[in-house]
């Protein structure tokens, strides 16, 4: 009786989560997979029943089993599950009600064969993106198991965090300077836009005035957020810290500065996304709670919020057109949701003539720090490119991954980087369970614990496209946690 005991505490534990598994699996798989779609498949619309159709359902039916599947996990895999929500709800519904009402955000200049392809490789990308988490699941050799045991973690520098702090100081209240005032960050995006780019260089060359104006964003805006994840999860973990007057006084002067940079009003909806979701995970690493609410929630915040939110980017009356079609699926076929329709149109792109990049194009993506007067072939943004090709009066455009992957590498190289993304972001997920569980009370924490879920939250942005856009925030955030990382385990920091 007594050596049945332990086995009988650990069922009466994990009793309460199963049967919450089990509540949720039906109900929220028959949502996801077959309820909204039909809902949204079944609306009347003028738009054709063709192979692109199905193929979309099918993504959805798809995308929705895996993100049900992330949600009723016991274990927390942030970058997965923002990948699929992601994948669900702008590559699954929104396209599938687009191809309903035939109303898309962005033209689509080619033949319908070319969104039947495009359609045809979403869903093969996220194939392949499975194939490829499924290879990480395999334990690498002993040798690497104990070399990695025997690594230090890397943890954060109490007094560089507070350097950061600093800093974060100093490029938001330069950002802030810049742009007349604290005032201006409640106003809309138009004008904020309009006034980076009269401080970036207006008259100046274009490409110019947008690299300009993305550093002095992204450094009034990425260390602030940085030092306040960095701030919250020192008070999470340590008692020590919150009883330290300066570390509380610090994480309300940074929540005070996020409230005014990186506020949602003028900000990227999705920028505003990532500091929701960094934010939140950073605070509940180990609460499965929470990760199940945030990705449950995120796709009514999609639905529902984003395309409302929409009135806050440009002044009344300057707003861009759109087609109004009557349906209660109308605000999926805002802006935001371009990112098949924008597949379909690289497609042509590369078969007017262009050609694919064979690498040319991440190469300058990953080099996009060399100015254009040394690199005179640099190539533009692929978003930009596409747009000015097909005559649109506003080119800067999304660029999806999947289409970044087919312009420069085909469909064999979108597959294969596809697999490498989700091989690598199964392996990032593993390690951030681990660090976490292993963190200690004595210092500010484990890098990991605030790195992976900026990540899982910065990939909205990544995989929306262009990836040239979202590389000069990369490199800043890069920069500063390689700023406060420390691999020293030594005694604790007062």
């Amino acid at each position: 009786m007594s050596a049945a005991t332990p086995w009988t505490a650990a069922a009466q534990s994990s009793a309460p989560r199963a049967v919450l598994s089990r509540a949720l699996a039906i109900p929220l798989i028959a949502a996801l997979v077959a309820a909204l779609p039909a809902t949204v498949a079944t609306q009347p619309g003028p738009g054709p029943h063709d192979a692109a159709y199905w193929l979309q359902l099918a993504t959805c039916a798809y995308s929705g089993t895996r993100l049900a599947a992330m949600v009723l996990t016991p274990r927390r895999r942030l970058i997965q599950g923002a990948f699929w929500l992601f994948c669900y709800i702008a590559m699954g519904i929104a396209p599938l009600a687009q191809t309903v009402l035939d109303s898309t955000p962005t033209p689509v200049v080619g033949p319908r064969a070319d969104t039947v392809l495009a359609s045809a490789l979403v869903l093969a990308g996220m194939v392949a993106f499975d194939v490829g988490a499924l290879l990480a699941r395999h334990r690498p050799p002993l040798r690497s198991r104990m070399s990695d045991r025997h690594r230090p973690a890397a943890t954060v520098h109490p007094r560089r965090l507070y350097a950061l702090c600093v800093l974060a100081l100093a490029g938001s209240g330069l950002l802030v300077a810049k742009l007349g005032g604290p005032g201006v960050f409640f106003s809309n995006r138009q004008e904020i836009s309009e006034t980076i780019g009269g401080a970036s260089g207006a008259a100046s060359a274009e490409a110019a005035s947008q690299a300009g104006s993305a550093f002095l964003r992204g450094f009034g805006t990425v260390p602030a957020l940085l030092a306040l994840l960095f701030l919250t999860r020192w008070l999470v973990v340590s008692r020590a810290a919150r009883r330290t007057p300066l570390v509380p006084v610090l994480w309300l002067a940074m929540l005070g500065l996020n409230a005014v940079v990186n506020n949602p009003v003028s900000n990227p909806r999705y920028w505003f996304l990532t500091v929701l979701f960094s934010l939140l995970f950073t605070a509940f690493p180990r609460s499965p709670v929470m990760y199940r609410a945030a990705l449950a929630t995120g796709v009514a915040v999609a639905l529902v919020v984003f395309p409302f939110a929409d009135r806050f980017r440009y002044e009344e009356g300057t707003d861009r057109p759109r087609q109004s079609t009557g349906s209660v699926l109308e605000p999926l076929t805002m802006k935001d949701y371009d990112q098949t329709g924008m597949l379909a149109n690289t497609v042509t792109f590369v078969d007017s003539g262009e050609g694919h990049s064979y690498g040319r194009q991440l190469a300058g993506t990953a080099l996009f720090f060399v100015p254009r007067s040394v690199w005179t072939g640099k190539p533009h943004d692929p978003g930009t490119r596409v747009g000015t090709w097909m005559g649109m009066p506003y080119p800067n455009l999304s660029s999806p991954l999947w289409a970044e992957l087919w312009l420069d590498f085909g469909p064999l190289g979108m597959t294969l980087g596809f697999a490498a993304v989700g091989y690598g972001a199964a392996r990032t997920d593993r390690r951030y369970v681990r660090r976490t569980a292993e963190e200690s009370a004595t210092g500010p924490g484990s890098v990991a614990a605030v790195a992976v879920p900026l990540v899982a939250g910065y990939s909205f942005i990544l995989l929306r496209g262009s990836l040239l856009q979202g590389m000069g925030r990369v490199a800043i955030a890069v920069l500063c946690v390689g700023f406060v990382t420390t691999f020293r385990q030594g005694r604790p920091s007062r």
